[in-house]
């Protein structure tokens, strides 16, 4: 069974954060978080801003350069990820339903901080 980890922050204290895997490689910084407005959630952070970029290349860095909320272990001084999050491209069946919804957001600014 798959444990749900509760976490109450503010997003951003995410921002710029040194994340790491559980086995101790460093991955990147949190550059940008995605969010489902609707369910309130984090669905990705990225490690490459998301500002001023085709859609192709948003695709790219969703698909190459982000990591799933749910494999994120903890947020203390560093980001902490489970499994093996950036092992190559992530599976475009994890990807592919959330960055044609991203990509294609009508939401103005939706891909950068203001």
């Amino acid at each position: 069974m798959l444990a749900v980890i509760r976490m109450s922050l503010k997003l951003s204290r995410l921002y710029g954060m040194d994340i790491y895997s559980d086995g101790g490689k460093y991955l990147g910084r949190a550059q940008e978080i995605i969010l489902d407005l609707e369910k309130g959630e984090i669905l990705r952070i990225t490690l490459e801003p998301l500002q001023a970029v085709t859609r192709e290349d948003a695709k790219r860095i969703l698909r190459e350069k982000s990591i799933l909320y749910k494999n994120v272990k903890s947020v203390e001084d560093v980001i902490m990820v489970t499994g093996k999050p950036m092992a190559g491209p992530l599976a475009k069946e994890s990807i592919e339903p959330e960055a044609e919804d991203v990509s294609s957001s009508s939401v103005p600014g939706f891909f950068g901080r203001h």
